[in-house]
């Protein structure tokens, strides 16, 4: 362990010599040595290449010989959700925060938790995708883009307000889930993630350049909030109001994606993302459930991009790229893939903790890069991984 920790100094040290020791003053034609970075990395490398191995070693002792990655230990939160005596109380306690949040904290505040409520209903809804279903979708985004465009297009057409438009936005999106889905019925893997991210930025790219259907790059302003009964409602209200929209939607998001796991439809998606072949062969219908999983998941970001057209009260092409698509993908992977508490969790952290580290705005990119290599090697299943169901056949004895 010693000597593979010091061979890693060893080689860090030539990666960073010249950039960190070296240092030349074009003023003064000067070269400067800075043999203390030299020694800070030297010995920096060679402690967390210790800790990176004890790490490794305990992590397999703990996995056992012959066993494939479970820990013995339980987990905080399967003892939280097996003892109702711990989790009807914290629930309790959650839900008076929660509801108790914009009377406690400014405005500020509660617009940062209304966009973390936003990415908890967009990473539900790519779960049911890429949590059960199986299928990566790297241009999910672009489901929320339709929802937004449709809020926005049909007021400004037709004036049409928050709550006529947010059933619509969801259809929409639903109806090009199937659009999505149908190309891509034989396709898994590399091949489908390839092709979902080409259609993630058809949709960025039609909306850029088709002017007189979009109004193009400069998007669409003055987009209303929403109303309560024809109220006008001050820019703090308006905000709390959001906020609370978005705690019911996302509840009941929490609903129906719970139900729909342990639904005929739902182990059919778990079936499917296992083994496509056996679960073809087993009578369940690939063609069906696929279609199924991309409508669902779009309706869900077709809702979400609503709220978010009328919560920021402008939209455009620039709010729905790629990299928009892969934070929901990482909130799923970093929370745990089919696990609804994990993607709940991965939200909150992934989109609070970068607004409350702005005193690392230098490094919080790195800190994400790093947490994530972290998290891959050694809890691969996610903060909170899914359950998986086990099922036990008793005869009853005579």
């Amino acid at each position: 362990m010693l000597k593979k920790a010091a061979l890693t100094s060893l080689w860090f040290l030539f990666l960073t010599f010249p950039l960190l020791v070296i240092r030349v003053n074009t003023i003064e034609h000067l070269v400067e040595w800075r043999w203390k970075n030299m020694l800070y990395v030297g010995i920096g490398s060679f402690v967390l290449s210790l800790l990176w191995q004890y790490l490794l070693a305990r992590q397999a002792s703990a996995r056992g010989p012959g066993e494939g990655g479970g820990s013995p230990m339980r987990s905080l939160y399967r003892r939280i959700l097996d003892d109702r005596r711990v989790r009807y109380p914290l629930l309790a306690a959650c839900g008076v925060f929660a509801l108790a949040f914009p009377f406690l904290f400014p405005s500020y505040q509660t617009s940062i938790l209304t966009t973390a409520l936003l990415y908890i209903v967009l990473g539900l809804g790519l779960n049911i995708v890429v949590g059960l279903a199986g299928l990566l979708n790297l241009g999910y985004i672009a489901f929320a883009a339709v929802g937004a465009y449709a809020y926005a297009l049909l007021n400004v057409h037709f004036g049409l307000g928050f709550w006529a438009a947010l059933p619509i936005g969801a259809l929409l999106a639903a109806l090009f889930g199937i659009l999505l889905g149908f190309p891509v019925l034989r396709l898994r893997g590399d091949y489908l993630a390839i092709v979902t991210l080409g259609f993630g930025e058809i949709i960025r790219l039609v909306l850029e350049n088709w002017n007189d259907f979009s109004f193009g790059p400069s998007g669409i302003s003055n987009i209303p909030r929403p109303g309560l009964l024809g109220v006008e409602l001050n820019l703090q209200q308006a905000t709390s109001y959001t906020y609370y929209l978005m705690i019911a939607l996302c509840l009941l998001t929490i609903l129906v994606v719970n139900r729909l796991q342990d639904s005929r439809i739902g182990r059919a998606w778990i079936a499917l993302r296992e083994d496509e072949l056996a679960c073809e062969a087993m009578g369940v219908d690939k063609t069906m459930a696929k279609l199924t999983a991309f409508a669902l998941g779009a309706t869900w970001a077709g809702m979400a991009g609503v709220v978010l057209a009328a919560k920021t009260t402008f939209i455009n092409p620039a709010s729905f790229t790629f990299l928009e698509s892969a934070m929901i993908l990482s909130i799923v992977v970093l929370g745990g893939m089919g696990s609804i508490p994990g993607v709940i969790l991965g939200a909150l952290l992934l989109m609070l903790l970068p607004e409350y580290l702005r005193v690392f705005q230098d490094y919080r990119m790195l800190l994400f890069g790093a947490t994530m290599v972290l998290m891959m090697v050694f809890r691969p299943q996610g903060m909170v991984p899914a359950i998986r169901r086990s099922y036990q056949y008793r005869r009853d004895e005579p």
